[in-house]
């Protein structure tokens, strides 16, 4: 899964550390989502989507061509 959690991060001037923080993660969660390692929960999507106030498909893309 594509991902733009990286964009969205740095548009909020929010570190992997703030972010795990504030969505109740660890940092290298955060990490490897960014890195496409690990595809998040729907739970964990819905938390980011709200915290950035923009819909889950605006951070995340599916690409079924892998």
């Amino acid at each position: 899964m594509k991902n733009k959690l990286k964009v969205f991060r740095a548009i909020h001037d929010l570190t992997q550390e703030d972010l795990a923080e504030k969505v109740g993660v660890t940092r290298q969660t955060i990490n490897a989502i960014e890195k496409s390692k690990y595809n998040p929960s729907l739970e964990l999507t819905f938390k980011l989507a709200r915290l950035f106030e923009v819909k889950i498909e605006d951070i995340f893309s599916y690409d079924d061509k892998k």
